[in-house]
């Protein structure tokens, strides 16, 4: 076969190869201008002859320290979706929007705004494992408006919480890690775009919300401001700042019925969560103190304010008690002392911005039926529980047991309004579930993309005599080479569910741990299997133990099998810190035999709604 005419000229060939060529051109051309299945966005009209109709955006936070992105948004359960309103306050060539995990840059589900220097475009897009962006062929983000104000560029546009997308992130209840970053340049097209090659940020939310009206405040309600004194935000990236407010000599019982937030304009950014404890009855005098929290010279005192009042985290609403409940505040057996603490997250390191964020209690006089309590579930706060290092995905369980519940609740059950699930660096889910006559009856409350930055869940739930409370954390490992324990160093581990709840008992903390007995078992079982044979039983402690451990997979696997089997010790604890009349020790671990499954929602659906059914008798 010929591959050239003998007679074919070299011009001939010439205007071949270059008619091909500019066939090329006008194909790239082509692909540079109208990017596959992405949104022109100068083709969107900038003043649309019928107005779109207002869209409410009830939930809003800040994404950036400075304060120059603002993300809000709506819900609309009926037809599962989510409308977002992005604010850029000065947009150079574009901006990414993303979700993942953990807030990884890498396989990541965008939405990003770029220009290529003569026209932008709104697209769905995603990112590989190296942080390479590409569009996606399905489109699930769908562009509303794009707008230019006077404060800045308005993005609008919405999406389904679940897309069947394979790229593309289920939006479920539970924390939502959203980063964001900014083009500086133009894109000649989107697949020159590198995350790790821009500036990004991360924010936490919690984006699906209840959908119910906010409670009317009762008549006579006064409200108590528990705020910084006007600090300094020191110029570090992370700071906890304590405050001691004294409330008024013989003020009567009052019952907290809402709290919300108060920050100081412009600070939005900066405080990140602030809790209010009440300090322990016993002690009659708490020093006035205003320093850091972890500052060695602070009063002792201090560490004994640890009753949980009201806690607040950015992007979080008011809360409202129910109609039937409020948290005591107030006359005998309570404190006068209250323990304000903020977190500030000061990562541009702004130095002399000053501060008078807190919490605003709003209480009345005007008593509810119930008194409202915060109980503890969970792990104990004890070295004796750990995680092996180098894991990907580590279980840790912790228990209270229908022994306690039916030692310490009230006939009629306890009513759970919200919760407020926390771990540290490692923690990656924890779910609470309960289980009645051995069969898990329903989730408590979940978070599966767990942040150990404070959220507080709503959720409801009724616990009643010898019901069993489990408490799941997952934790994650792979970038540590020493065991993780139990404690509550930063870099310990905890897995805690503070669950809201009425009427209040006197039960404060019920939890567990493995038995320590069956632990040191464990140890000389391990190091007799790596030929070992010494005993360090008593010699030294628990976390020395764990770290001398050859730790390899068959460990790790022992330990997670002795964690689901061996008796634990159970914290069944009254509010002075005491145990419950009973045998606490070597208890079985509940027996659990139906699984409660996690629902699958259908494609282009989510999780349902949230609202809350009406108050049940108690």
């Amino acid at each position: 076969m010929r591959v050239f005419n003998k007679n074919l000229r070299l011009q001939d060939v010439t205007i071949v190869y270059f008619t091909a060529l500019a066939a090329l051109m006008v194909i790239l051309v082509a692909s540079y201008q109208a990017p596959t299945n992405a949104v022109e966005v100068s083709s969107l009209p900038l003043n649309p002859s019928i107005p779109l109709p207002y869209l409410p955006m009830p939930f809003r936070v800040p994404l950036d320290p400075q304060g120059d992105l603002h993300l809000a948004w709506n819900i609309s359960y009926a037809n599962k979706e989510v409308y977002l309103e992005l604010r850029v306050k000065e947009l150079k060539h574009g901006v990414v929007l993303g979700m993942s995990d953990r807030g990884d840059l890498t396989d990541a589900d965008l939405v990003v705004l770029w220009d290529s220097g003569s026209k932008s475009y709104f697209g769905d897009a995603w990112s590989d494992s190296e942080g390479h962006v590409s569009l996606d062929s399905q489109q699930d983000y769908e562009l509303i408006e794009a707008k230019q104000k006077p404060d800045g560029f308005y993005l609008l546009f919405k999406r389904p919480f679940s897309t069947c997308d394979p790229r593309d992130y289920l939006i479920e209840e539970g924390t939502v890690h959203i980063f964001y970053g900014l083009l500086d340049q133009p894109l000649t097209s989107l697949e020159h775009l590198n995350l790790s090659r821009i500036h990004t940020g991360l924010q936490r939310v919690l984006m699906l919300r209840p959908d119910t009206l906010s409670p009317t405040l009762p008549p006579g309600v006064e409200t108590l401001d528990v705020v910084a004194p006007n600090v300094i935000i020191p110029s570090q990236e992370t700071t906890y700042w304590c405050f001691i407010l004294e409330l008024p000599e013989n003020m009567p019982k009052n019952h907290i019925v809402m709290y919300e937030s108060v920050v100081t304009p412009g600070n939005e950014a900066i405080v990140h969560h602030m809790e209010v404890f009440e300090c322990s009855p016993d002690m009659r005098d708490v020093p006035q103190y205003s320093g850091s929290c972890d500052d060695k010279m602070k009063p002792g005192k201090l560490n004994f304010c640890r009753h949980v009042l009201a806690a607040w985290a950015m992007g979080a609403e008011a809360f409202y008690y129910p109609p039937d409940a409020g948290m005591p505040m107030g006359g005998q057996g309570s404190s006068r002392f209250l323990r304000l603490e903020v977190h500030y997250h000061n990562p541009l390191v702004i130095s002399g911005r000053r501060d008078s964020s807190g919490i605003r209690l709003y209480y009345t006089t005007s008593l509810r039926r119930y008194d409202a309590g915060i109980m503890e579930l969970g792990l104990v706060y004890t070295p004796i529980m750990a995680i092996p290092p180098k894991q990907h995905a580590f279980y840790l369980n912790g228990y209270c047991t229908s022994k306690c519940t039916k030692t310490a609740l009230p006939p009629g059950g306890i009513y759970v309004f919200a919760s407020q699930l926390h771990t540290h660096l490692a923690g990656r889910g924890v779910r609470t579930v309960l289980v009645r006559g051995g069969k898990e009856l329903e989730v408590v409350q979940e978070d599966q993309h767990f942040s150990t930055h404070y959220q507080l869940l709503l959720c409801l739930c009724l616990i009643l005599q010898g019901d069993v409370l489990i408490t799941k954390c997952t934790y994650n490992t792979e970038d540590r080479s020493k065991p993780t324990v139990g404690g509550f160093g930063i870099m310990e581990e905890m897995c805690v569910n503070y669950i809201h709840y009425y009427p209040r008992t006197k039960l404060e903390l019920c939890k567990s741990h493995v038995d320590p007995e069956y632990l040191q078992k464990y140890f000389n079982f391990i190091n007799r299997f790596h030929g070992d044979d010494r005993c360090v039983c008593g010699e030294v402690g628990v976390t020395e133990q764990y770290s001398q451990l050859h730790w390899d997979t068959f460990a790790g696997e022992v330990l997670d099998s002795l964690y689901n089997t061996a008796p634990i010790s159970m914290h069944c604890n009254e509010s002075t810190a005491h145990l419950f009349p009973g045998e606490w020790e070597k208890q079985p671990v509940p027996a659990v035999t139906s699984i409660l499954e996690k629902p699958c929602y259908p494609c282009k659906g989510g999780a349902p709604a949230t609202g809350r059914p009406p108050t049940p008798t108690l």
